[in-house]
């Protein structure tokens, strides 16, 4: 029987600005995490991770929203930048215009893609590039000092395979001054959901998300 093995990782220091001491939320006010799934496979085991980590989150008091982006239509950016003038809306209107709203709403995001060709999936990559909305000036405080955990499952057995994708999120997320707080990768994995009986991997998920809100 093969051996999975996973990397995970809480990077408390990485990024921009941090949170508030003491956890997202304050006594009369519950955090709010987004999880974002950048797979078009539902029920996939990028779904999985991204739901395990939502569902830590709630343990510890957090309010939780998932999407799904092989069910919304986003366009790709045109690099008009129609964001940095007049009203710094989008020019496109598909779904990233709710989504916009959702993350600037949120206090935590969670990211979660597979590999594809050592890359993000095109899924996440079109979110990413629209997130040229939030590098405007007027609109960078939506995002600013927002802590983001990512989730990386791929086919490959070598966790090398997804340095790229990691470093797609390091550079992208440290440019907007958001936070990388942590990240699993697990590699070796294939079958729809099979992560779901790596029980080390969940409960991992479950740690990372209560910490997301706890810390």
């Amino acid at each position: 029987m093969r051996q999975q093995r996973f990397e995970v990782g809480s990077r408390s220091d990485a990024g921009g600005g941090g949170g508030a001491a003491g956890g997202l939320h304050s006594q009369d006010e519950l955090a709010k995490v987004l999880g974002i799934v950048g797979s078009p496979r539902k029920n996939g085991n990028t779904h999985v991770l991204v739901s395990c980590i939502l569902e830590g989150a709630q343990a510890a008091g957090a309010e939780t929203d998932l999407v799904l982006l092989g069910e919304l239509t986003i366009q790709e950016c045109d690099g008009c930048h129609a964001c940095w003038k007049r009203d710094f809306a989008c020019s496109k209107h598909d779904d990233m215009q709710p989504l916009y709203a959702r993350i600037a709403e949120c206090d935590a995001l969670v990211l979660g893609t597979p590999v594809y060709w050592y890359g993000p999936t095109a899924l996440m990559k079109c979110v990413i590039d629209r997130f040229v909305y939030f590098n405007c000036p007027e609109n960078r405080g939506k995002v600013r000092g927002k802590p983001v955990l990512i989730a990386v499952p791929f086919e490959d057995t070598t966790s090398e395979t997804a340095d790229l994708v990691v470093g797609f999120f390091e550079k992208s997320l440290s440019y907007l001054e958001m936070k990388l707080a942590g990240q699993i990768i697990v590699p070796g994995v294939t079958k729809r959901g099979e992560v779901r009986s790596l029980r080390q991997v969940m409960d991992e998920c479950h740690r990372l998300g209560e910490e997301l809100v706890s810390r």
